[in-house]
C-alpha cells in the first residue's frame, strides 16, 4: 500500500510507494505503459523532466540491469543517482533501517531498495516521507513485471485474453507476474513442481484481482500442458540469490521444466520467449531458445529503462 493508502482510482501517483503491483491500480499500469511509450519514441522530450531530483539506489543484492537502468534512467530525465551498497550501509545491522529511511528523506528525492526481505522495504517505505521503488525483494520484483508486460504488448500481443505461461520455480517474478496479469485481463499460467508453488496468499489475492478484470490465474505441475498453445512463455533462474545451498536439489527438481524447443514447441507457433535475467543456459533455459528468433529477452531487458522512468516522473514530478 502506498503512501496515501488505497483511496480513489483517480488519485494522484506523486509522492507515492511502489512496493508491489498491487499499489497500482489497472488505469495506472496502463498510463505508466504509456508514459513510457511515449519516453522511448521522444526521449529528448523528457530530459528536464525530473531536474535535479536526486534518487538513492540501495543495493543488498548485485545487479546488472536494476542499477544500470535506474542510473540511467535518472539521468536521462535530468536528475542524478547516488548508489549505496552494503559497503556505504548495512541495513539492521550497522544502521537501522528506521534511522537510514529518516536520514536520507531529509537529503534525496526518491530511494529505490533492492534487498533480501520484503519487510525490509516495507520499513523503508513506511519510515521514509518520500517515495520508495522495490527494485527486487525475495516477495515481489514489480518493475521487472511491468517491463515485462509492457514488452508484450510492445510485440503485438494484446494483454488482454494473451495466455501467459510462466515455467519454473514461484518465486518473486511469478508473484509480480501474476498480480500483473490479473490487473491487465490476461490468461496467466503458472507451471512450477509442487513443492516450489507461489505464495498461496498472492495467489489468491491475484484470483480475485483476475475476476475483477477478466483474467485467469490458475496453477499446474505439468509444464506440456501449460505451455500448449501459449502467446509466451517464460522461465527465471531455478535458484534465486541467497538460495545457492539448494542449487543441487533444485537443478534436480526442475529439470522436467527447463524450456528446450521440445517444451517451446507446444506454444502457439508465433510464441514469445522472455527471461527476466541471468540466464544460467543450459538449466532452466537452452541456447537454441534463448537465442531463437522468438526470443525478446534484451528488448524486455531494455524496457526496464523506460518503465522505470515512467514511474520515477509519475512518483516523483
Amino acid at each position: 500500500m502506498s503512501k496515501q493508502g488505497k483511496g480513489k482510482k483517480t488519485r494522484s501517483m506523486r509522492g507515492r510507494d511502489f512496493l508491489s503491483v498491487d499499489d497500482f491500480s489497472s488505469r495506472e499500469i496502463r498510463e505508466v505503459f504509456k508514459l513510457a511509450a511515449a519516453m522511448k519514441a521522444h526521449p529528448r522530450r523528457y530530459r528536464t523532466s525530473l531536474d535535479g531530483r536526486i534518487m538513492a539506489l540501495i543495493f543488498e543484492k548485485q545487479s546488472l540491469r536494476t542499477r544500470t537502468t535506474f542510473t540511467v534512467g535518472i539521468t536521462q530525465l535530468g536528475g542524478s543517482a547516488l548508489t549505496l551498497t552494503p559497503a556505504d550501509i548495512s541495513l539492521g545491522k550497522r544502521e537501522s533501517v528506521f534511522d537510514v529511511a529518516k536520514n536520507l528523506e531529509r537529503m534525496v528525492d526518491g530511494i529505490m531498495i533492492r534487498t533480501f526481505g520484503h519487510d525490509i522495504a516495507k520499513s523503508m517505505a513506511a519510515h521514509a516521507g518520500v517515495p520508495v521503488i522495490n527494485g527486487l525483494t525475495d516477495f515481489e520484483h514489480p518493475c521487472q513485471a511491468l517491463a515485462d508486460f509492457f514488452t508484450i504488448a510492445e510485440c503485438g500481443k494484446k494483454l488482454k485474453h494473451s495466455k501467459i505461461v510462466y515455467v519454473g520455480d514461484g518465486n518473486n517474478v511469478t508473484h509480480s507476474l501474476a498480480l500483473t496479469a490479473a490487473k491487465l485481463g490476461a490468461t496467466f499460467v503458472v507451471a512450477t513442481p509442487e513443492s516450489y508453488r507461489p505464495d498461496a496468499a498472492l495467489m489468491e489475492r491475484a484470483t480475485v484481482l483476475a475476476g475483477e478484470n477478466g483474467a485467469t490465474i490458475t496453477w499446474t505441475s505439468d509444464p506440456a500442458e501449460a505451455v500448449r498453445d501459449a502467446d509466451v512463455v517464460y522461465t527465471d533462474t531455478w535458484t534465486s540469490m541467497g538460495q545457492e545451498q539448494e542449487a543441487a536439489a533444485r537443478r534436480v527438481a526442475f529439470a522436467p521444466f527447463q524450456v528446450n524447443m521440445g517444451l517451446f514447441s507446444h506454444a502457439a507457433p508465433d510464441a514469445i520467449f522472455m527471461h527476466c535475467l541471468p540466464a544460467h543456459r543450459g538449466e532452466e533455459v537452452t541456447d537454441e531458445v534463448i537465442d531463437s528468433p522468438n526470443s525478446v529477452v534484451f528488448q524486455q531487458a531494455e524496457n526496464r529503462l523506460h518503465v522505470q522512468k515512467a514511474i520515477m516522473y509519475r512518483l516523483l514530478r
